[in-house]
């Protein structure tokens, strides 16, 4: 069940998307930008975005390619994998997702410390935004692909990237490259495969998603008040 609603939010671009948004239970600890992966706005970002606002966070969630496809969601058969590939490698312009989750951190600022944490595709715009955008108290970047490709850029602000040890789609060679560029950022590493906190069955490591989303709820706390 969903906790919060889809808003409609004007871009730097001037486009209108869709975004899901979630008020904060308790003590407001700040706002949340939330980046999906290559599937779109799933109901199973949603929940993390539910979970995120019960911790304290108003959370933005931007539904990336809705230029292409507004609503855009795909299921994960391998139809629809391929379906989703597509979009995000070359139908959608990767600098869009990370314009557009700055343009959220924007919309959060004015109201205290802002943070962000995306999965997949989302954890590469992830460390792309924390980069590039002002604003930023904290990210988080679970399992971006782009990441070793993209170690030649400085975050403006902390970040923590975790990855699976068993991820055949990001090798191990390239995630300490990574480590090694940014002696700053803590890079985890956990006995588990790729999308380890999605609700794919078959990708999912319930020990490995709690002990990340832990660390990540640390550092938000220490950056934040």
């Amino acid at each position: 069940m969903n906790r919060g609603s889809m808003i409609r939010m004007k871009m730097n671009d001037g486009a209108q998307i869709g975004v899901y948004h979630v008020e904060p239970s308790g003590l407001r600890r700040g706002g949340l930008v939330l980046i999906q992966e290559i599937f779109g706005l799933t109901q199973h970002i949603k929940a993390v975005g539910n979970e995120f606002a019960g911790d304290g966070y108003e959370v933005l969630a931007p539904s990336l390619f809705d230029r292409e496809e507004p609503g855009f969601v795909t299921g994960y058969t391998p139809d629809e994998m391929q379906r989703a590939i597509k979009m995000a490698r070359q139908t959608h312009p990767f600098h869009r997702s990370v314009a557009d989750a700055c343009a959220c951190v924007s919309a959060l600022k004015d109201r205290g410390p802002v943070f962000m944490v995306g999965y997949c595709y989302g954890g590469s715009v992830v460390w792309v935004a924390a980069c590039q955008c002002d604003g930023l108290a904290a990210a988080s970047s679970y399992y971006g692909s782009q990441l070793p490709a993209m170690a030649d850029r400085q975050p403006k602000c902390p970040v923590i990237a975790h990855f699976g040890k068993h991820d055949s789609g990001i090798p191990l060679d390239g995630v300490k490259k990574f480590e090694a560029a940014h002696p700053e950022v803590p890079v985890h590493i956990y006995d588990a495969g790729h999308g380890f906190n999605s609700d794919r069955p078959d990708h999912h490591n319930d020990a490995a998603a709690k002990l990340a989303r832990q660390r990540t709820l640390d550092l938000f706390r220490a950056k934040g008040r």
